[in-house]
């Protein structure tokens, strides 16, 4: 197989499962796990993937981006441990915006039960989530519904934004870069991302390890807009000092 056929598929399956592992994908070829690694080092040169120790994982770009699905089925423990310490960040905040994505919904059940809350969202997942809460009131962000991540975008999304004073944002990023900002795909998410920031007193961003050092199509934040950073143990300790040196707090969970 051609270098170039050869690292198409090992992207394809990359995209397809969320991470693609040296030796599994090796043996599929046909080729030594050090073949694979050069196609590796190649493929990030070209900012497609993101090494890890035994593979890798696709950087989400504007032709690509991971399913709400997909989403649900990577680093769940890790996921659960982010949302419940960005929850216990609520402190006295009444009116809360809540990004799309799968952590952020985890965030939403995290949320206590016993206390009257307004949560924004554009993600209709989170919304259904929290919509038979008696003490939750519910606004669900109008707009286009892009099927793989089932989150409102556009400029009814954005408008309603504008309207709201929000006490506290979560929000996640499809890359977190200390060079590039927050980045994401798709420009119409940016913006509702970007609305979200400036309606909001409170900003806390939330992103698995993975996030950090990937780098997306569209910023629409930087690390130094948010009070707090809520991710994984998996992120270097140093990496997290560096984080911190421009402003917000960092909690690895």
């Amino acid at each position: 197989m051609h270098a170039d056929d050869r690292r198409h598929e090992i992207l394809a399956v990359a995209r397809r499962d969320g991470m693609v592992a040296v030796t599994p994908i090796a043996r599929a070829l046909g080729v030594s796990p050090e073949t694979v690694r050069r196609d590796l080092r190649a493929l990030e040169e070209r900012g497609l993937v993101r090494r890890v120790q035994g593979g890798a994982h696709p950087v989400e770009s504007a032709g690509f981006e991971t399913t709400l699905d997909a989403r649900a089925r990577r680093y769940v423990p890790q996921k659960m441990r982010i949302a419940a310490a960005a929850a216990d960040l609520l402190e006295e905040a009444e009116t809360v915006f809540i990004d799309e994505g799968f952590t952020p919904q985890l965030i939403a059940e995290a949320l206590p039960q016993n206390r009257a809350l307004t949560v924004v969202t554009a993600s209709l997942a989170t919304a259904c989530c929290l919509a038979r809460r008696e003490s939750t009131q519910v606004i669900l962000l109008g707009g286009r519904v892009r099927g793989g991540t089932m989150a409102t975008v556009d400029h009814w999304a954005t408008g309603m934004l504008r309207e709201l004073v929000i006490d506290l944002a979560y929000i996640g990023a499809n890359g977190i870069s200390r060079q590039y900002g927050l980045t994401t795909p798709d420009p119409a998410v940016g913006e509702v991302k970007a609305q979200a920031i400036r309606s909001a007193r409170r900003h806390v961003l939330i992103g698995i390890h993975t996030k950090f050092g990937s780098v997306s199509f569209c910023r629409f934040a930087e690390p130094s807009q948010f009070e707090t950073i809520v991710t994984d143990t998996a992120l270097p300790a140093a990496e997290a000092q560096r984080y911190a040196l421009l402003g917000p707090h960092v909690i690895r969970v």
